[in-house]
């Protein structure tokens, strides 16, 4: 992974927790980090500062005192908060974060900062510049904000246009995509053609008319999947993520902060056990797939420069598990073993308009056997479920539906293939710089 981020000269990245076999693997790369702590641990940290203390010690302090430390300059206290954690204990958490910091002498590099969602802000017009913070929410924001500015350090927005149009499936598309052809905001003497600008926007003027005009913004999550759903393809993903390459590039900024804007992209790889309580979609936000090759073409710099495939990812033998051809579908325990095998893997691309929406009833058995085949390492025992399954070697893929074969870990590679999100401004223009 991390050569593979090295290859496509991402120069930064954001993990959502300080895994310790992901940090060891980024030390000495010379990659910027951004390390996440998650909602769950918010109310230890917030009430105790010895917690602070110790989470900082095993998970910062341990990785940068090294010869050849990480590079880690962000600290987010919680990922989009307010919607799985006690609304208390965020600005708490973030306080004894910072004094462990201090105590541990890396105040002066790391900045903390917390990752927001759209919805703590709101415009009741409609226009970005009535932005404003939830009245719900005004008083931990403005306790947030003003911590922030008193350290010069970056809000982080999370910013999920798929999900919008993905709730709301009459948004238009071209307001989202960038398209020259959407109908635009007019917002007195400003006008927004794209959503990207005007949900910003909207953040700068929360914070500006809550008297905080000056605190940086980074965007540190925004991508479309393409698989799950109707509107998660990858033609989508590329028409999206290659437009919002082209406006970052452009370092024109937004109507309210112009200059260059600090953006993450989520994400490098999809995550087959990530929860799909919102969607089957949430499995498949990477521009790679699973094993490190791309999804589809992106072009970082020009019209020349793709993607680059990860390097030397060693597969399992080509075999697949399969519905034996012979068994009736109306037996019950195929049902039972489908219901179990999903259970237990990945079945995110079976459904309605999906890459597998067109297999027949035997095709859907055999993709979900397969999965939970490759899931378990080709263990011979994966493939049975009752004597109704058997191995192949002849690839059952079917036009846009793909059966995976799993990855086997070589030698000296371990870890749980945890997504990361990668920044995309230094490969057009020089970063803000966050941490003076």
């Amino acid at each position: 992974m991390v050569e593979m981020l090295k290859d496509n000269n991402f120069d930064r990245v954001k993990l959502f927790d300080a895994d310790d076999l992901t940090l060891q693997a980024l030390e000495g790369s010379d990659i910027q980090v951004m390390v996440g702590i998650p909602n769950k641990m918010l109310l230890d940290l917030a009430g105790s500062s010895k917690a602070a203390v110790d989470w900082v010690a095993s998970n910062i302090s341990s990785h940068m005192k090294r010869k050849h430390g990480v590079d880690i300059r962000l600290v987010a206290v919680g990922d989009d908060p307010f919607t799985g954690a006690d609304v208390n204990t965020v600005f708490p958490a973030m306080q004894n974060v910072q004094a462990a910091l201090e105590d541990a002498g890396l105040s002066n590099k790391i900045k903390v900062t917390v990752v927001l969602g759209t919805d703590v802000y709101e415009s009741v017009t409609g226009k970005p510049s009535d932005g404003a913070f939830r009245d719900d929410l005004r008083g931990p924001m403005v306790e947030i904000t003003r911590f922030l500015a008193a350290n010069s350090a970056p809000v982080i927005l999370k910013m999920q246009p798929f999900i919008r149009v993905y709730n709301n499936p009459l948004l238009p598309l071209e307001y989202i995509f960038f398209k020259d052809s959407a109908v635009p905001l007019v917002d007195g003497a400003v006008t927004y053609h794209n959503y990207f600008d005007a949900s910003h926007d909207t953040l700068v003027a929360a914070l500006r008319n809550s008297g905080f005009p000056d605190v940086p913004i980074v965007v540190g999550e925004v991508g479309w999947p393409t698989d799950g759903d109707a509107n998660a393809t990858p033609q989508n993903a590329q028409q999206f993520n290659q437009a919002l390459l082209k406006h970052i590039g452009s370092d024109q900024g937004t109507p309210l902060r112009p200059g260059p804007v600090d953006t993450y992209l989520f994400s490098i790889i999809d995550e087959d056990q990530r929860s799909v309580d919102s969607g089957h979609f949430e499995r498949h936000w990477g521009i790679f797939y699973y094993d490190g090759m791309p999804k589809y073409n992106l072009s970082m710099r020009d019209s020349s420069v793709g993607l680059t495939p990860a390097k030397g990812v060693n597969y399992l033998q080509k075999r697949w598990c399969i519905l034996n051809p012979a068994d009736s579908l109306a037996e019950k325990k195929v049902g039972e073993s489908v219901g179990y095998a999903c259970g237990l893997a990945d079945c995110t691309s079976l459904g309605y308009k999906t890459s597998c929406g067109h297999l027949d009833a035997k095709g859907n058995i055999s993709y979900a056997y397969n999965s939970y085949y490759q899931t378990n390492n080709q263990d011979v025992q994966a493939c049975d479920f009752n004597g109704l399954a058997n191995t192949t070697d002849v690839d059952p893929s079917y036009g846009t539906c793909k059966f995976n074969i799993g990855i086997g870990l070589s030698s000296g590679n371990s870890g749980d293939g945890r997504t990361i999100a990668i920044v995309l401004t230094a490969l057009f223009a020089t970063l803000i710089t966050l941490c003076l």
